[in-house]
């Protein structure tokens, strides 16, 4: 019986040995349900050598070097592009997967009753082997408005989060979307989707892919029993001034395009006159003065953005 095909695009950008162990997982992994084709690197121009030697792993690999960093959807369309496979395993460099993680996953979208299914992910678990957010609820006006006023915290059980609990999951199911760090994706949608828009340059693009899927009729599953290992932050960290200016520029970008445009610019204006000064306040009050600065820096790149001034 012929098996499914399967190419991963990972898109690496200064994730050190991470990059390194996530392949060494995937070397290690079974494969009795699935045909590896390729493993396809995308290179976002890092300088911390996180390339060297990864050749050496036994992979069917090809890397792709850019000479800039074009942001993880558009590396990862650049990636889907040298793609035949039946099923695109989007994969972060800080993950690792099971010995069976694969071929499971793979096991479950084959299934002719699961044909509506579009993305597959599995269960994020960080050393401990503790449960990390994994499933999203698509997000609302109201639901972003309340979290940065606060009144999500100020009122915890009272108002919806877009993230949820594994207990509010309840076990595997179809959810408005899994974390973007593991999914397999019908190539074929991909495509019908034109992969990611690239106007988010990093965070939200998952969550507007798995909104269009949805409106296409196909459906986000998650496999509870399916463990993802999962580090997190790892190069983002990196640049925590530019990582929240792309979250809030993020976040702005999709409510542009599903939302009425009043909650778009109401939502703007109040990420910078709200959620940029209590940021700000909260990290002066707790001594944490770099992390004050950072979101400065946020603030001003975003200030940039919405009058149309290019970023760097």
């Amino acid at each position: 019986m012929t098996l499914p095909t399967v190419d991963i695009v990972i898109v690496n950008w200064n994730a050190g040995q991470h990059l390194s162990e996530c392949l060494q997982s995937i070397a290690q992994t079974e494969r009795t349900r699935f045909e590896l084709v390729q493993v396809v690197v995308v290179d976002n121009a890092s300088t911390d050598g996180s390339l060297a030697g990864i050749e050496e792993v036994g992979l069917p690999l090809r890397i792709l070097r850019n000479s800039v960093n074009r942001g993880f959807g558009a590396a990862c369309n650049q990636g889907a592009r040298l793609c035949s496979s039946e099923f695109l395993l989007l994969l972060n460099p800080d993950t690792r997967v099971f010995s069976d993680t694969i071929d499971r996953t793979v096991a479950f979208m084959v299934e002719p009753e699961n044909a509506t299914i579009g993305i597959c992910g599995g269960r994020m678990v960080n050393d401990d082997n503790e449960d990390e957010f994994t499933c999203w609820r698509f997000p609302t006006f109201w639901m972003w408005v309340a979290k940065l006023t606060g009144l999500a915290y100020a009122l915890p059980g009272r108002i919806t989060l877009q993230r949820m609990t594994n207990e509010e999951v309840g076990g595997s199911g179809v959810v408005d979307q899994v974390i973007g760090a593991y999914n397999l994706v019908r190539r074929s949608l991909f495509e019908a989707l034109g992969g990611f828009d690239e106007r988010f340059f990093l965070y939200l693009e998952d969550v507007d892919f798995a909104y269009r899927m949805r409106q296409l009729g196909y459906s986000s599953y998650f496999l509870a029993d399916v463990p993802v290992y999962h580090v997190g932050r790892v190069s983002s960290d990196q640049i925590r001034g530019r990582r929240l200016f792309y979250l809030i520029r993020g976040r702005t970008e999709y409510a542009r395009k599903h939302w009425p445009r009043w909650q778009a610019g109401l939502l703007a204006l109040l990420m910078l006159i709200v959620e940029f000064p209590v940021r700000a306040a909260v990290a002066l009050a707790q001594g944490r003065v770099t992390d004050a600065k950072d979101v400065g820096e946020a603030a001003a790149r975003y200030a940039g953005y919405l009058v149309g001034r290019p970023a760097d």
